[in-house]
């Protein structure tokens, strides 16, 4: 049974076909009704936060507590993968390639936007534009990006790997049901998993591709006459569909792995020339700030809601930020699985949850933090840009700031490739759950994909006021379904683990007894040895002595024979 495995003998995917021809009947919908579409998704947002607000608030804090407790349990030590199999990518590359897979874009985007944001328009409890919002603002912008959506990626990717690596099962999201409904996955019940994974996927990545295309066309408009408009993010949007083509041919090593790299390399020294041109006392005291009030206040913060008051604040922000990233799973999840292979869970959780947590705080606390010190010091009207333009923000920020037109460009530079990263990455994923969980997907289908994704954020883009609405709207209704399945993944994985965990503690324990077997043999071997050694060299004392003593008698009785004889003999003759 090979890598490509348990799949049928059709040619083209039944999953490749229906998610597309859906896919493509929105994009449809857009393009002759953008009215309508926009009006529909509207109507399902409201439906969704009045209703389900609470469920996506409590199952993310789930999946946080699961995730850790997976992690420091006995079950961290199961290698995804053989025994002894070693990771398939440096530690660097490995964090690049999660870095630049398309979250890096959230960052970039929300960096300096949302600490802002919020210290204009803060959660219940803070009043605007003080010292409190200023502080709230950096903490509840860490929050959205630390250890929640990290938690949310690393279920999915760790229950993929799982059943890629240990159970050779095929790279689709139905697989990890498998413990749960047997070969049932292979059938309808499992490619309906498949092609709502593919949808969520699609929703999830044409957000990005929609932030990216704006915050480009912001970036550009703010250091050159190019207009902002939703003609330029188009014009973008075709361009990078371009260029990731190019990337897609090269494939995941020589394509993805090399930028990403290089993309890790240009955000670490946009990073460091943001913390050392800019207040850097104040970043530095701001960063212990924001990580201490994080950790103090994450719970609560994960677990409170507003029944006794009107406020749309969380549907507007952590809400959204929740089924954003829980849209992103199904690609992310594959996507980490598919670089993870090697590492034992403990390593997986480590370097999927805590090290983007970490790059969270740094990050937004930087660039967020020399923002609110622009802002509050009232030098530049920060917020009120940002209000007008978010694409802008980080832009308006590095503007206030020595060799802005380098650093501005760099950052143009840094949101393309990692729009370039995210295109490939997807249209791969996109690819390998339409292609029966192939891990080489044809070229065609990757391109296939990074059209109707293209052409999916390009339709949200014109639907919405500005764009930004409708993508948000989407991304939300679309996690719902997908929120539920992750639930049961959770279920389907433990099981797995479980199981394999019991057959190794008894494999460990029937080694343990052999080992202890022998031993105790061994030492046996050597007191007998030495009690039968002592035993037989007595014997063969005895039977030499007895031997030596017969022939020391018959020599002494020769020997008494022959003097007797001689005597004998002298007497004879002296009687003569």
């Amino acid at each position: 049974m090979n890598d490509q495995r348990i799949v049928d003998k059709e040619k083209v995917s039944s999953v490749l076909l229906i998610s597309a021809i859906i896919v493509g009947l929105f994009v449809l919908w857009g393009a002759l009704s953008p009215n309508t579409l926009n009006r529909a998704a509207n109507e399902g947002l409201d439906w969704m936060l009045v209703n389900f607000g609470w469920f996506y608030m409590l199952v993310t804090a789930f999946f946080v507590v699961f995730v850790i407790i997976l992690a420091i349990s006995p079950y961290g030590k199961v290698r995804l993968g053989d025994p002894n199999e070693k990771p398939e990518y440096s530690w660097y590359s490995w964090i690049g390639m999660l870095f630049a897979a398309g979250i890096g874009v959230g960052f970039v985007f929300w960096g300096v936007a949302e600490p802002v944001l919020y210290y204009l328009d803060p959660p219940m409890g803070y009043t605007a534009e003080t010292s409190a919002a200023a502080v709230a603002g950096l903490r509840y912008a860490v929050y959205h990006w630390a250890l929640h959506p990290w938690a949310i990626f690393s279920i999915v990717g760790l229950t993929l790997a799982y059943v890629q690596f240990r159970k050779n099962r095929p790279a689709l999201i139905s697989s990890a049901f498998y413990p749960l409904i047997g070969d049932r996955v292979n059938g309808w019940f499992g490619r309906s998993i498949d092609i709502l994974a593919v949808i969520a996927t699609c929703t999830g990545v044409a957000t990005t591709f929609g932030l990216s295309a704006l915050q480009i066309t912001g970036g550009l408009s703010y250091i050159s006459a190019i207009p902002n408009n939703v003609w330029t993010q188009i014009t973008i949007i075709a361009i990078v569909t371009v260029l990731f083509m190019f990337s897609a041919a090269k494939g995941l090593d020589k394509g993805i792995k090399r930028l990403s790299n290089i993309n890790l390399a240009v955000a670490g020294l946009l990073l460091l020339f943001v913390i050392v041109v800019g207040p850097t006392l104040f970043i530095a005291e701001s960063i212990v700030t924001t990580l201490g009030g994080y950790i103090t206040n994450v719970a609560e913060m994960s677990l409170t809601m507003t029944p006794f008051a009107e406020s749309g604040w969380l549907g507007r922000n952590t809400i959204f930020f929740w089924a954003w990233h829980i849209a992103w799973a199904p690609f992310m999840g594959i996507f980490i699985a598919r670089i993870s292979r090697g590492r034992t869970i403990r390593e997986f959780m480590a370097g999927v949850l805590l090290v983007p947590s970490l790059l969270a705080v740094i990050w937004f606390t930087s660039f967020g933090g020399t923002a609110l010190n622009i802002e509050i010091a009232g030098s530049v009207p920060i917020g009120e840009m940002v209000t007008d333009n978010v694409e802008i923000a980080l832009f308006a920020t590095l503007g206030e700031l020595p060799l802005s037109m380098i650093t501005s460009f760099l950052a143009v530079i840094l949101i393309l490739i990692f729009f370039i990263t995210s295109a490939d990455s997807a249209s791969y994923v996109l690819g390998t759950m339409t292609s029966k969980g192939s891990l080489n997907p044809g070229l065609m289908v990757k391109m296939l994909w990074g059209i109707l994704i293209a052409g999916t954020a390009s339709v949200l883009l014109i639907s919405g006021d500005g764009g930004l609405g409708a993508l948000q709207t989407a991304s939300i209704i679309a996690a719902l379904p997908f929120a539920i399945i992750m639930a049961f993944m959770i279920i389907s994985v433990l099981i797995m683990i479980g199981r394999d965990y019991s057959k190794e503690n008894v494999k460990r324990r029937r080694r343990r007894q052999k080992k202890m077997s022998e031993e105790i043999k061994d030492d046996l071997y050597d007191d007998l040895k030495e009690d039968v050694y002592e035993q037989v060299k007595e014997e063969v004392r005895e039977d030499v002595y007895e031997q030596v003593k017969e022939e020391v008698r018959e020599d002494i009785y020769e020997q008494v024979k022959e003097e007797l004889y001689e005597e004998l003999n002298e007497d004879s003759d002296s009687m003569k």
